[in-house]
């Protein structure tokens, strides 16, 4: 699934920054780019996305978006993280993670694939900014029966 999911994340670089959305080509936030993988590589969504405000991890403080990748996602620690595996950020030391990549180099510092806002999806440097604030780390689960993407994929699909 790695090495898929580096791939797919890439054929989105250069869709523009639009908050909430996720669509290869037309708009997308960080939390859209790893769902527009999750679709390619494992087929539709578990869950339905409520709508999120811009300042959504600063209103209540609650770990929304670790939270729902707890829920979907095998989480690893930070450091067996390999290009593939979907990073998790706080911007700020206190605040709830906000912000999602995927790594694709293990390269030196490493490189992700991000939506940034006011951009559009790059590919960057992981440097020394994002290491400080890098929090968990998480690889797609396997599609196969009993994971939570075989589960879904079956439910969606009638098998």
């Amino acid at each position: 699934m790695r090495a898929p999911a580096v791939e797919i994340a890439r054929s989105w670089i250069g869709t523009r920054y639009e908050h909430q959305a996720s669509l290869k080509g037309e708009g997308a936030d960080c939390l859209g780019l790893v769902r527009g993988v999750w679709r390619e590589l494992l087929g539709p969504e578990p869950e339905s996305l409520p709508p999120y405000s811009w300042d959504w991890a600063e209103v209540g403080g609650a770990e929304t978006l670790l939270e729902a990748a707890r829920r979907w996602l095998v989480e690893i620690p930070v450091g067996e993280a390999r290009a593939g595996d979907v990073l998790l950020f706080r911007m700020a030391p206190g605040c709830a993670a906000k912000h999602c990549a995927i790594l694709s180099s293990e390269d030196g510092q490493g490189r992700m694939i991000h939506a940034y806002w006011g951009r559009a999806v790059i590919e960057t440097w992981l440097g020394d900014w994002w290491w400080r604030r890098l929090v968990a780390a998480f690889r797609f689960p396997s599609p196969g029966p009993g994971s939570t993407a075989g589960a879904a994929l079956a439910g969606m699909t009638g098998r």
